[in-house]
């Protein structure tokens, strides 16, 4: 039995759900957000929960029931509160700056970093060491993050490169004399 699958997602007021086939399609005040899950799962809409239960006792039936069940949770919490990643830039003269639809980074090269924001994605830079990522698509805000994190990851020995604003930095020590 899945642990995950057998709770409910909660609709809270403002956002609607609705099924067509195996479709779910969740309408919010940040958007409309769609997820079509596999023949494996029934998926049910009733006053304002979502629930999920698997078509059969196979293995993929019940892999399906807890992954399709996050999906449908993820899709929710995108269109009332979204996602954000916030990247955070070490190392002298490294630093980010929005110009237009484009992130403009310094980040030592010989080059500046040009990186082009994709639909569905805000990205700002409320600091020149700082980068927010927001959208309602947790994939692709999560992806858009490993790409501009990509560019400059960071190096154990001083910490310069661009990290996430919760990770941390395993230091190594230096050369001995």
């Amino acid at each position: 039995m899945s642990r995950i699958g057998k709770k409910p997602v909660d609709l809270p007021s403002g956002v609607s759900a609705s099924v067509s086939g195996q479709t779910v399609e969740v309408k919010g005040p940040k958007g409309t957000r769609s997820f079509t899950a596999t023949d494996d799962v029934t998926i049910a809409v009733e006053d304002n929960v979502v629930s999920i239960t698997p078509r059969g006792k196979s293995k993929r039936a019940r892999q399906q029931w807890g992954m399709s069940r996050t999906m449908v949770a993820n899709l929710v919490t995108g269109v009332t509160d979204g996602f954000k990643k916030e990247l955070e830039i070490n190392g002298v003269g490294y630093r980010a700056q929005m110009q237009g639809n484009t992130l403009k980074l310094n980040l030592g090269l010989s080059h500046e970093v040009n990186f082009d924001v994709p639909q569905g994605v805000t990205v700002t830079a409320p600091k020149p060491t700082e980068v927010v990522i927001e959208g309602n698509d947790e994939q692709l805000v999560g992806q858009v993050a490993a790409n501009i994190r990509e560019w400059r990851k960071p190096e154990p020995y001083k910490g310069k490169g661009i990290k996430y604003k919760d990770e941390y930095i395993f230091r190594k020590e230096g050369k001995k004399k």
